[in-house]
């Protein structure tokens, strides 16, 4: 019987085996070549759930950070950097030592709030594209559209690192201006 225990057999044993071959299973349907991302999503949450019922599953645990860096570092290459902070801190939670969560979560901060010099690199004519690239997008909400308008008009809006609110304003998709709410003006657009 003491043989039995030490082998980590019982009730909760068999709980645990039984919910990680749950995940395993979403997890063949989330790496198959046509898997949709639903399929990614339900396996990412059934592995969640699994280390949350199991946290000293340190298999379980190493993977599911993975995945939340990976889905971090998808969320920064889109230019949503606030929802990539979330997930950057779940895995410093986890992990404080994470280099690559610390490294992006720097990343993801820094490209969340612009900084004079990414402002200043703005040139009248570049394509909202091209803007992105230097400031990333706004965050949601931070965007407005003018409708109904010849030649269509767009903001967008973010924090700086000075604390202020910074503006960069298009028409018909090319950059005419930017301005920063500080003491000091931006330059006018050059070119």
């Amino acid at each position: 019987m003491l043989l039995f225990a030490a082998c980590g057999a019982g009730p909760d044993s068999d709980t645990q085996q039984r919910d990680w071959l749950h995940v395993l299973s979403h997890k063949k349907a989330a790496v198959a070549p046509a898997a949709s991302p639903k399929d990614r999503q339900v396996y990412a949450d059934t592995l969640g759930a699994f280390v949350q019922k199991h946290p000293a599953h340190s298999r379980a645990r190493g993977v599911y950070q993975r995945i939340q860096l990976d889905f971090a570092n998808e969320l920064a290459s889109l230019a949503r950097y606030q929802d990539a902070i979330r997930f950057y801190r779940a895995v410093l939670t986890a992990d404080a030592t994470n280099i690559e969560a610390t490294r992006g979560l720097a990343n993801a901060v820094d490209r969340l709030a612009v900084s004079r010099p990414k402002l200043l690199a703005l040139e009248k004519g570049m394509s909202q594209h091209q803007v992105a690239q230097i400031l990333g997008k706004p965050i949601p909400g931070w965007q407005m559209k003018a409708e109904n308008r010849d030649p269509a008009i767009e903001a967008w809006y973010y924090r700086t690192t000075e604390g202020g609110v910074a503006g960069v304003y298009f028409r018909d998709g090319e950059l005419f201006a930017a301005e920063e709410n500080s003491h000091e003006k931006l330059a006018p657009l050059t070119r």
